[in-house]
């Protein structure tokens, strides 16, 4: 597969050059169940899952026999904190739960390379040099820069780690979502419009992780769907 060349611009919109994007990770085939088998897992960790509720035997008072057993001609009841009773217990409440799932990391890296591609073939992915930001952050400059770029309302902006400058400017930006090259994930992308990565940024993206077992990361799709056999087991 040959790599997809793509206009790098500067802060005005105007061509300052060209990139290839590597036809490993922006041109692959976009396997849509492992995507949502990914996204579906990301979204579930999300949750705190710290929902409670008191069962009967949790909520307070009701110790007492409301009323003896007989004679009454009504139903006989041990306690008014049973949950046919206001105030009383709730059935088969919900309680604290992790919801997370176990997620192989090559099944997200094959996922996120799906993802990343689809954008690419669309035309969604670009890549600037900068945002016209000198000495100190300019929300302004940066939201004026962008619009150059890109007029969707969801963008999804890359910076590399420690451009702080840029990420005070566009933090705050209400149609921009921020996050560093090594934080970038399926669901962030799926949920945007268009995707923009700074040089810097693009670079630390494709060089990944220099030490450690997170260098596995990068699988094809048919190790991906080796994991997953491997994950239903």
């Amino acid at each position: 597969m040959a790599a997809l060349t793509v206009d790098v611009l500067d802060a005005t919109g105007k061509k300052a050059g060209t990139t290839d994007l590597p036809a490993e990770v922006f041109d692959v085939q976009t396997n849509v169940p492992l995507i949502h088998q990914v996204v579906v897992a990301q979204l579930a960790a999300a949750r705190q899952g710290t929902h409670d509720t008191k069962s009967r035997g949790e909520v307070r008072g009701g110790g007492r026999k409301p009323y003896k057993q007989k004679g009454t001609g009504r139903a006989r009841q041990g306690s008014t904190r049973a949950p046919q009773f206001a105030g009383g217990g709730v059935v088969h409440g919900p309680t604290p739960r992790d919801y997370s799932q176990r997620t192989p990391k090559k099944m997200k890296a094959a996922a996120l390379r799906g993802a990343l591609s689809d954008r690419a073939r669309a035309g969604r992915v670009h890549v600037v040099t900068g945002f016209g930001i000198d000495g100190q952050p300019s929300t302004k400059a940066a939201i004026n820069s962008l619009a150059n770029l890109s007029p969707r309302k969801h963008v999804l902006v890359v910076l590399e780690r420690g451009d702080e400058l840029t990420s005070k400017s566009l933090r705050n930006a209400e149609q921009v979502h921020l996050l560093v090259a090594d934080q970038l994930n399926t669901y962030d992308v799926l949920v945007s419009d268009d995707v923009v990565f700074t040089e810097g940024a693009l670079a630390a993206f494709l060089a990944g992780p220099a030490t450690g077992s997170s260098v596995k990361a990068v699988a094809s799709e048919s190790e991906a769907a080796d994991e997953a056999e491997e994950a239903a087991k």
